[in-house]
């Protein structure tokens, strides 16, 4: 057995044909055909199910996960290896919320990838309560996001301190008052976050323990969707008070305080426990752990 023979199999359970099979691997047919019979041949089993489609028997299944966990092995101490160069290189792959991603990134990313060019990164946008399940499967290497809840398979590290308040158009009933009540909302229309987001758990809570019931108009995923609908005057919402600090700053939302609303909710850095740090991600963690708190809502 060879490496080159699992990668032939992985790639044949994806296409679910020996021809794209050798097309993406550079092979002939006849190639990719011998080498699972090489496998076949060696295990005394039957791997594949030949007929159209092209489908994985039950050994095949339970071979394919094996021989994909053998070469996620082998990547990792290719890491290793390249590692003891102790030259700061490799891929991370960062999960955190839009709103965190466009209000801080760029910035980190910026300097990061100036001084380390060699690194390579992707951003996939997410809820914080998806980025600590997409760490613990490992499809995230590194995340940002609020803190919440303790996970003995997670290490985080507070960065910095964020806070949700109203926001309203200027033109709004509320815009001229700089402290309301919850109270105050009974029958304004609010645009809230999406149910699995922390903004939107923290915001029920508080209409439960004062026992107001809001009057919601509209659900989005997204600060970034938010915040644009509250330009548009269809709503009054409740979101980061940092995500919307470019915002304020032009005038296009203003914000209006409730007391109610007065919690400081950490934002931090997450990764898996007991997982290998490559240089990459060592280099991104300490640097973002050793930048001062007000880098992080320093305006643009």
């Amino acid at each position: 057995m060879n490496l080159s023979q699992l990668e032939t199999l992985i790639t044949i359970s994806k296409t679910m044909s020996f021809r794209k099979a050798g097309e993406l691997l550079n092979l002939t047919q006849p190639a990719v055909s011998a080498q699972i019979k090489s496998l076949e041949d060696e295990f005394k089993t039957v791997l594949i199910d030949r007929n159209q489609p092209v489908t994985l028997t039950d050994s095949g299944r339970v071979f394919l996960e094996h021989a994909e966990s053998i070469l996620r092995v082998v990547e990792d101490l290719k890491q290793k290896l390249t590692d003891l160069n102790q030259i700061p290189q490799g891929h991370i792959v960062l999960g955190t919320t839009t709103s965190i991603a466009i209000q801080i990134l760029p910035r980190i990313l910026s300097y990061f990838q100036d001084q380390y060019p060699l690194i390579k990164t992707s951003i996939f946008s997410m809820s914080s309560s998806q980025v600590a399940a997409h760490i613990e499967s490992g499809s995230v290497d590194i995340g940002i996001g609020y803190l919440t809840d303790q996970n003995p398979n997670l290490i985080t590290s507070i960065l910095y301190y964020d806070t949700f308040e109203l926001v309203v158009n200027p033109k709004h009933p509320l815009a001229q008052s700089t402290t309301v009540t919850i109270d105050m909302l009974e029958n304004v229309p609010l645009i809230m976050l999406s149910p699995d987001t922390v903004g939107r758990r923290f915001a029920d809570d508080v209409f439960r323990e004062h026992g107001f019931q809001p009057h919601i108009v509209m659900e989005l995923s997204s600060s970034e969707e938010v915040k644009r609908m509250v330009e548009l005057d269809l709503g009054a919402a409740i979101i980061s008070k940092l995500s919307v600090s470019a915002e304020l700053k032009r005038g296009s939302l203003k914000m209006v305080h409730i007391k109610e609303l007065e919690t400081a909710h950490p934002v931090g850095v997450i990764y898996r426990s007991g997982r290998y740090l490559n240089s990459a991600m060592q280099q991104f963690l300490n640097d973002l752990k050793g930048m001062p708190e007000d880098h992080f809502y320093a305006s643009e």
